[in-house]
Order: C-alpha cells, then structure tokens, then sequence
C-alpha cells in the first residue's frame, strides 16, 4: 500500500491524532485510522502511535494512502441548528473575550459527537461564532455526565495556546464532587496507573501496572458524618475517566458514579441519581496575556445535594482562596533547604567515618582553647 505523511503544523500543535484526521484528512473514516493504529502502520516520529495520542508541531506522521473508495467518502456534517440549540448554546456561556469563550456545560450534553451521539457541545459551536473569524474549536472535554467550565477557542492561534497549555499541564482544573464515604486522610495524592479495560472497547478504564502514570490530588471540604464528603479534586494527569477511576479505587466512589462505583455509589433519601462530578474551576494563560480564571457554578441536582447533605455551598471557595500558593521564590527556598539537609547528612556521615579517611590526609582540625565554663578538651585516643 501506497505512503502517505505530513508534519505537524503550529496550529497543530498539542492535539490528539485523531482529531488531526479530521481537520486533513476528513474523508478518513475513523475505523480506518483505528486499524492503522492497531497495526503499526500509523506512526509519528517513527513509532507506533494510537489514535488518542496528543502530537506536537514538527512531528512527522506516517500513514498509508487510504482506498479510493474510503477517501471518497463524505465527512459527516452535524445537523443544522434549531432555534432551541442556539438558545441551549447561548444559554451555556459564562465567558467571552477576543480569544476564548467559557461554557458552563450541562450534565448529560457530550463534548463531541460519536456513535449515536447527535446532540453535542462541538455541534452548537456555529452558534457562538459571533464576530469571530473562524468556527470556534473545542480545545479540552468533559464526560458527558459532568458538568462545568469547558474552554473553547475562538482562532486558530488561542486553539494552540491553549492545547499546549493542557498538554504541558500549566492549565489548573479544579473539580467539586460529592463522595460515598469519608477518607481516612482529608487530604493527598492518589498515584495509581491507569488503563484501558480489555473488553470493555475502550469505553472503561481500570487501575493496571501496565497502565499510564496518572495522579490525582484531592482535600476534603466538608463531611456529612460517615456517610458522604464533599470534596475539592484537582487531576495532575489528563486520563479518561481518570478522577471517577481513583476515587472509587481507594473505595470513594462519586456519587452517581454506577460506572465504577456499582450500587454502592448511589445514597439512598433524596440524593440524585445523576453523577456529582462538576468542574469547577479553570485557570490558563492567556494568548493576549494576564490569565483566565473562571469559575462554573454548580448544576441544579448538585447544589440540591449540598443542601440535603448539610454542605455549606461557600466552604469550597472559601478554603480554596486560603490554600497556600508557593511562589517560584518560596519553591527556590524549599530546594535549598532540601539541598542543605542533603549536604549535613552527607557531613554528618563523613564525621562518623573520620577513622577511614586515606592515608595522605592532613587529620582532623586543631581545637581551640575551650570557652570559659565550658568542658576542657580531654586527650585524644591513640589510633
């Protein structure tokens, strides 16, 4: 089979693979690109690359030359809009500037379309251009059943700012949710692997050595006794599913969360049903400079769930205005203490292994007289 290749541009740059065959190549069905994956014959750099693979600008895709029969294929087009998807779209914006709009998405809306997925985020875009040169482009996700601030650029230049800051993880993402069951630690990190689930077709991750490197940090904003928590987490990793996967690794699962929670992460009374995972918070440079920091209020079934469970609905902003923010200055001072520890252990060593100095040393340093009422120096040990 024939070779095809190309290298990726800046505007590129930070995207997954698959969503670069859409931009170029879309005629490519995506089953296609999937069995190139699968087989090797995809590769970036060189080196087998998977579908969901982010690329960076100046990386050098191979692929073969798609059937004629394949590449003839139209590109799926999303249905025209009604008056009530332009009303849901505008009525999701929380943000707008030269560059970004913010959007508060609803929980049950996906990010993108896929099988069987009509209604979307991506397919209401058009209807936020405004006066923008181009259709915006979503630059992150969300699961369908979460809710909260989802960034949107609105050119190609912010597309690429922002794609490398999520994949150079500077962005900051702040997430609320409610927990079955209360931590032994208020606060920490969880550092499990994580990995595809064979059989599940991709649509389910699990806890695996094999897996990728994938952390979590988490704190406890409130409890409701043993029954359930309220808590703040934040993924310093990007994977699917990653903060449901952790919290019901460590035997908390988010509430609503049957997926990898089962029954036991439904309260019983008047608690929704519906996942309480809600992005919070959003914090990004911007491409015009300063930074943007939005927050996303939370969904109807979420703030009734904070009132049933006794949750104060200010404590969450109050303590994440109070938490510490280490300055590059304070993180300078923090290695060299850590560096000076370092150093009077490896001194505290070298004293305690004085009997073993080599041959050609100069021994150990004279003493001084010794300070008025204190003890006098006593004679040496003969070696």
């Amino acid at each position: 089979m024939k070779q095809d290749g190309a290298t990726v541009a800046e505007e590129d740059d930070g995207i997954r693979l698959d969503r670069w065959f859409k931009r170029h190549r879309p005629g490519t069905p995506h089953a296609l690109i999937a069995r190139w994956a699968r087989s090797g014959e995809l590769t970036v750099d060189g080196k087998k690359a998977d579908v969901s693979d982010r690329i960076a600008a100046g990386q050098r895709l191979a692929m073969p030359v798609p059937p004629v029969e394949a590449a003839a294929r139209p590109a799926r087009k999303d249905r025209p809009l009604t008056d009530a998807d332009i009303a849901l779209a505008e009525s999701m914006l929380i943000h707008r500037d030269a560059s970004a709009l913010v959007l508060d998405k609803p929980p049950g809306l996906a990010t993108q379309g896929g099988t069987k997925t009509e209604s979307h985020v991506d397919g209401l875009l058009d209807a936020l251009k405004f006066d923008g040169p181009v259709r915006p482009k979503l630059v992150h996700r969300l699961d369908k059943d979460t809710s909260g601030a989802l960034l949107v650029a609105r050119t190609p230049r912010a597309a690429a700012w922002f794609a490398k800051a999520f994949s150079n993880r500077s962005a900051r993402k702040t997430y609320w949710a409610i927990i079955v069951g209360v931590p032994d630690i208020a606060q920490g990190e969880i550092d499990l692997p994580l990995a595809k689930q064979p059989g599940s077709g991709g649509e389910k991750m699990h806890v695996h050595d094999d897996g990728l490197p994938s952390k979590t940090r988490y704190r406890v904003i409130e409890r409701a006794g043993n029954s359930a928590a309220w808590v703040e987490l934040q993924p310093l990793t990007g994977r699917t599913h990653q903060l449901r996967v952790h919290m019901a690794a460590i035997g908390h699962p988010i509430v609503g969360d049957g997926k990898y929670g089962g029954k036991g992460a439904f309260l019983t009374g008047t608690i929704s049903r519906k996942l309480h995972l809600h992005s919070r918070r959003l914090r990004i440079d911007h491409p015009d400079g300063g930074a943007l920091d939005i927050s996303a209020p939370v969904p109807e079934h979420f703030a009734a769930s904070l009132d049933a469970l006794g949750f104060d609905p200010l404590l969450g902003d109050i303590l994440a205005e109070e938490a510490p923010r280490a300055s590059p200055r304070t993180a300078q001072k923090a290695k060299a203490k850590a560096h000076a520890k370092q150093v009077r252990k490896a001194r505290r060593g070298e004293r305690r292994g004085r009997g073993d100095a080599p041959a050609n040393a100069k021994g150990p340093p004279k003493r001084g007289p010794a300070k008025p009422g204190g003890r006098k120096p006593g004679p040496r040990k003969a070696r």
